[in-house]
């Protein structure tokens, strides 16, 4: 029988996450298939029970419902306890145990490019459910300090105290009050939705130089202002699409036990690039 697993948020119609997941199965020749599945804002409990109704196997989760996700799991992993988000669910007979594969997908790229990140000064732009893994990243690397940029201070606050808790020094501020700024950190990542819809930069470009590492998480279009931006002033770039194949590797290890073809995945989500 053939094995269902879907990717579930709000919105929906451009998650890639089908595209890579399929190809991987075709690739493998699994029986099982990947679906984009939307669950409105305060409907999870609703698509939950209707994704165990036709015996989901296993789920990835999206925004808006990473953190609200924890409160209808049987069992979760140590990265999740942390970060206090999930992103990958498995389903065995109506028991949902969750994982978190951002903060190791959000490493690989950074990793597999071996640039360091102890004692690095980080700019961090937003403050959503992916900031969080990435902040227990960056504290886990030993990076000296975080800011965290968001559009209102309150977001920014508590994931400021989440920071002091897992025992790194993090600052917020506004991401007006970011400004020329950017050229005094290591690290600046785009952890906001700005981007998606082509928009110009979430912050001035202006000071980023050959010394900054610019990681956009948004990762359709590739090529967001920022990047665009930052590559025209030499910047080193990691795009979002990196960090997606991390996440979508790691979450095909949890569900089927085995290595994922990368390059399989890479051409299903990047075409013929």
């Amino acid at each position: 029988m053939t094995k269902t697993y879907a990717v579930i948020g709000d919105p929906i119609d451009h998650s890639l996450s089908p595209n890579i997941h399929n190809a991987a199965f075709k690739e493998l020749g699994l029986d099982c298939t990947y679906i984009a599945y939307r669950v409105p804002k305060g409907e999870l409990e609703a698509g939950i029970k209707s994704l165990k109704s036709i015996n989901i196997a296993g789920f990835n989760v999206t925004i808006p419902h990473k953190i609200e996700m924890i409160k209808h799991l049987d069992s979760l992993d140590e990265d999740c306890s942390v970060i206090g988000a999930t992103n990958t669910v498995t389903n065995d007979n109506g028991k949902l145990s969750g994982y978190n594969t951002d903060m190791e997908g959000f490493l690989d790229p950074i990793k597999k490019r071996e640039l360091a990140i102890k004692d690095s000064k980080v700019l961090l732009l937003g403050a959503g459910g992916a900031a969080r893994a990435i902040v227990a990243g960056f504290a886990k690397e030993k990076a000296h300090n975080i800011t965290i940029a968001n559009r209102t201070k309150e977001k920014a606050n508590a994931l400021v105290q989440f920071a002091h808790k897992i025992g790194i020094e993090a600052k917020a501020i506004t991401i007006n009050e970011v400004a020329e700024s950017a050229s005094e950190y290591s690290f600046i990542v785009n952890a906001t939705s700005i981007g998606l819809k082509n928009e110009p930069a979430p912050i001035s470009t202006k000071s980023i130089n050959e010394k900054s590492v610019v990681y956009d998480i948004v990762y359709m279009p590739m090529n967001t202002e920022l990047i665009k931006q930052s590559k025209k002033n030499g910047a080193t770039i990691i795009y979002g699409y990196e960090m997606l194949l991390s996440q979508a590797a790691r979450a095909f290890k949890i569900w089927h036990g085995i290595d994922v073809p990368y390059e399989t995945m890479k051409k299903a989500l990047l075409g013929g690039v």
